[in-house]
């Protein structure tokens, strides 16, 4: 099969930031499924593991999200059948799909939302997992919830476009957005955000001129130190905040201890990476995003039109991701 990986850490503007190479088809493993990869999303995950390679290592093949058809399947697998379509996120600790066959744990997977593409598809589940997880995982927000507020930091990126959608469909509550350029906010206010503050600004400031004092749930998907001292002093009082970005300096928790204000990670990699137990949860979120879909009521986060999946290309979308430009997800395709 065909594949593309990192040898060593390199910029993404260098020409062998990528290798093309040749290798065997993947055996699965009792639980495995191999899907011959169709489209694959690109995110700041990839960016970040490429610029860690260490030249010392094998090859690794990058992609962390992506649709295709179900071509074998494992021993024990009893969720797929050969030929169905699938889309997820994939697993951390394995091979990801910037090839032309990938393996991966049925537990993780759902079947692709039938109204969409295999491109519209691939730029939805690793962001579509970790808004799900972070909004009712770690924030405990209550599907159906009202008369609270939620902020979503970053709103227009790939895990702030698919959940402000979620946050719109699944609960009640007032959603801010936060958005830097005007092509940003509107793409938040069509995806159903309720008000935009600007987070290269004062936005805590701008909360209290839209009538919001303090918010009771943030979901940083932007830079936490750049925030943190502003989310500490906007949650209300026993509100709670969720984080998916590396903070290069310590949290300072003690900012939130007069409030009692709980704080949480999400990686959206944990249930895969220590196979916990509630590891299908994964494949049951995939599975609701996917019927959302289908019933019109989120749509795909895919925002340019897909390109072949080459060495030059993906090169470039790592580039795009990394200039922080992006509005929604990039997605390649392989014929």
């Amino acid at each position: 099969m065909k594949a593309f990986a990192v040898t060593r850490a390199l910029d993404a503007d260098h020409p062998e930031c990528f290798e093309e190479l040749t290798l065997a088809v993947p055996e699965p493993r009792p639980h495995d499924i191999l899907v011959k990869v169709k489209a694959v999303s690109v995110n700041p995950v990839d960016t970040k593991v490429r610029k860690r390679k260490s030249e010392s290592t094998e090859p690794q093949i990058l992609g962390w999200d992506a649709a295709g058809i179900v071509e074998e399947i494992g021993s024990e697998v009893s969720l797929f059948q050969p030929g169905e379509q699938v889309y997820y996120a994939g697993d951390l600790t394995r091979a990801g799909s910037n090839a032309e066959y990938q393996l991966v744990d049925e537990r993780i997977v759902a079947h692709k939302p039938k109204s969409l593409s295999f491109a519209e598809a691939a730029a939805l589940p690793l962001t579509a997992l970790t808004a799900w997880e972070s909004f009712f995982d770690r924030l405990d927000i209550t599907e159906g919830e009202s008369g609270k507020s939620l902020l979503i930091l970053g709103g227009a990126g790939g895990v702030g476009s698919i959940g402000i959608q979620l946050a719109k469909n699944l609960t009640k509550l007032k959603i801010i957005a936060s958005a830097s350029r005007e092509e940003s906010a509107a793409w938040c206010r069509q995806l159903g955000a309720d008000a935009i503050v600007n987070h290269r600004g004062d936005w805590a400031a701008e909360l209290k001129t839209l009538g919001f004092d303090t918010v009771d749930y943030i979901a940083c998907f932007n830079n936490t130190d750049e925030h943190w001292d502003r989310m500490s002093a906007a949650i209300t009082p026993q509100g709670a905040i969720c984080a998916i970005v590396d903070n290069v300096e310590p949290i300072r928790l003690n900012t939130l201890k007069s409030k009692s204000a709980k704080f949480a990670w999400e990686f959206m990699f944990t249930r895969s990476m220590f196979k916990t137990d509630d590891m299908i949860e994964q494949h049951d979120i995939l599975a609701h995003v996917a019927e959302l879909v289908d019933a019109e009521k989120i749509v795909t986060t895919l925002n340019e039109p897909p390109v072949e999946l080459t060495c030059a290309n993906l090169a470039a979308a790592h580039a795009k991701l990394e200039s922080g430009s992006m509005v929604g997800k990039l997605v390649l395709t392989l014929d």
